[in-house]
Formats: structure tokens, C-alpha cells, sequence
């Protein structure tokens, strides 16, 4: 068995990551969350991701999630507890994971061969995760996996993010970026989330985000016009290649070819995913 390019598995993870997030975009989730008490989208989002932790406070989820205001998030937590367990978030969110892939993918492509191929393949990329220094991961770890199909690769998908997630965290702080620097600087390489999108569900003013746009400048990372310089071109490529070396266990396990099919096969979900309206106008981009 080959092993994979040092960036296959950065493309496995851009191709099953965004299927994972479909289900916090998904009014299906909104309206499982609802159905228990949880009617702030922000109070589900915060509820619907740290459900694994326990019932934690803000501090962890700021720990855990890295770039929301810790403000924000105390104003929904630990609260969202008294209305509804995190065993009944859990139950909630799958629920909304299996209505959301069945609207957006279709019956046939839940039951499909493909699907069932791309769980075990995931699945089996996850068998090399570790879980120390892995909060997220290994809480998420530590849940069941589902039986379903389509189900169990979200699963996987979510396991195979959070364990990515964890080590980029790591790679944020040897950079020394703090939450909202590590925002501004990757919206300035055009790939991360618009100013506005995250301005409206992270918690940050728009003072703070110049703050930290100045912040940036100082280090020689930004230039006037709020775009990386070539230091910080280079800074946010090391970080790529810093996570990509955290997250490198679960793909060269997997092999060159389970790589190179579990992203073909995730790429095909996604694309009918955003087609179907996954995500919302706006989320991504510099404006």
C-alpha cells in the first residue's frame, strides 16, 4: 500500500468537511433543536457541536472552537443545559443529520453502494486518530457509530474533522494568531469565511476585526489594503503544512487509493450537497 501525497488528505478533508457542516446550516436542525426547547440558532449551534464534551461552560467551548467570542457564547452557555440534556442535543442532531442527507442527496444516493463505501472507508481512516490533546475528537470518539450508511459517514466525517481541527488549533497558536487573527488572515486568502458572515455568528465587533487587521499589519502579515503580504502568504501555507503533518496518521493509513476514492466519493456528495442549497449566499469570500 502507497502512501498518499502529503496533501491528500488536506483534499480528503475539504471534500467530507463541508458535508459535515451541511446539517448546522440545515433548517432540519434548527427545527430537531427546536423540538427540544432550542429555539436561538445560536444556542443550537453552540449546543448542537459541544453535546459530546458533556455540559460544559463557555470556557471549554471557547477553548474547543477557538474563533467565537467568549462574550457570545457565555450568553448561551452553560443555560442551554437547563432546557435540554446533551444526550437529547446528540439524539437531536442525529435526527437532523438523517433528515438533512435525505433532502439534500436523495434516497437513492443514501442507499447507494457508494455511500456504504465511503462510511467504511472513513471509518477506517478514523481507526488511526488519536485522541491526546484531541478534546473535540476524542469526545466525539467516544460516541457510538451508527449503523446507517449515510449516517455513519457523517460520523467519520466528523471524527476526521475535529481531529483535524484539534491540531490546527495547535498550529494557531505556534503561530501565535489569536481566534480573530486567525479569521481576518485566512478570509485574506480568499478561502475563508466573508468579514460579514463571520462578524454576524462569531461575536467579534467590527472594531475588534480591525483591531485585529492592525495587529496583523505590525507583524509585517497584512498590508494596507487588508491583503497577506508575502510573509503572510507564507505564514498561512505553514499552517496548512503544520496541520497537514498533525492530521497525516488517518490517511497514510488509509493508502493512496482509499484516499484517493473516499475524496472522489466525498467530492460527489458535496457537489449534490451544494447543489440541492447546502449553503448559504455569502458565507464565504474577502467582502
Amino acid at each position: 500500500m502507497s502512501s498518499p501525497h502529503p496533501r491528500a488528505g488536506r483534499r480528503c478533508h475539504n471534500a467530507l468537511n463541508p458535508l459535515h457542516s451541511t446539517v448546522y446550516f440545515s433548517p432540519d436542525f434548527a427545527g430537531e433543536l427546536a423540538r427540544i426547547g432550542v429555539e436561538d440558532p445560536r444556542a443550537a449551534y453552540f449546543a448542537g457541536r459541544a453535546a459530546a464534551l458533556g455540559a460544559v461552560g463557555p470556557g471549554t467551548v471557547a477553548a474547543t472552537f477557538y474563533n467565537f467570542s467568549h462574550e457570545l457564547i457565555a450568553q448561551h452557555l452553560p443555560a442551554v443545559w437547563d432546557t435540554a440534556s446533551p444526550a437529547a442535543v446528540l439524539d437531536a442532531r442525529t435526527r437532523a443529520v438523517d433528515a438533512t442527507l435525505r433532502r439534500l442527496l436523495g434516497e437513492d444516493a443514501v442507499a447507494s453502494p457508494e455511500m456504504a463505501e465511503a462510511a467504511r472507508l472513513a471509518l477506517r481512516a478514523t481507526e488511526a486518530c488519536t485522541r491526546h490533546a484531541r478534546p473535540l475528537y476524542a469526545a466525539h470518539a467516544d460516541l457510538p457509530v451508527p449503523e446507517e450508511p449515510h449516517l455513519a459517514l457523517w460520523h467519520a466525517a466528523t471524527l476526521l474533522r475535529e481531529h483535524r481541527g484539534d491540531g490546527h488549533l495547535a498550529a494557531l497558536l505556534s503561530a501565535g494568531l489569536d481566534p480573530l487573527e486567525a479569521l481576518v488572515s485566512h478570509t485574506a486568502t480568499g478561502k475563508g469565511m466573508s468579514p460579514r458572515w463571520i462578524l454576524a455568528s462569531r461575536g467579534w465587533r467590527r472594531t475588534d476585526w480591525e483591531a485585529a487587521s492592525d495587529r496583523l499589519r505590525e507583524r509585517g502579515l497584512l498590508d494596507s489594503d487588508g491583503e497577506l503580504t508575502e510573509a503572510g502568504t507564507a505564514l498561512r501555507a505553514e499552517l496548512e503544512e503544520h496541520t497537514d503533518r498533525l492530521d497525516r496518521a488517518p490517511y497514510e493509513s488509509l493508502g493512496a487509493a482509499g484516499v484517493e476514492r473516499l475524496t472522489e466519493l466525498g467530492r460527489g456528495f458535496l457537489t449534490a450537497a451544494a447543489a440541492a442549497g447546502a449553503f448559504p449566499d455569502g458565507l464565504s469570500g474577502k467582502g
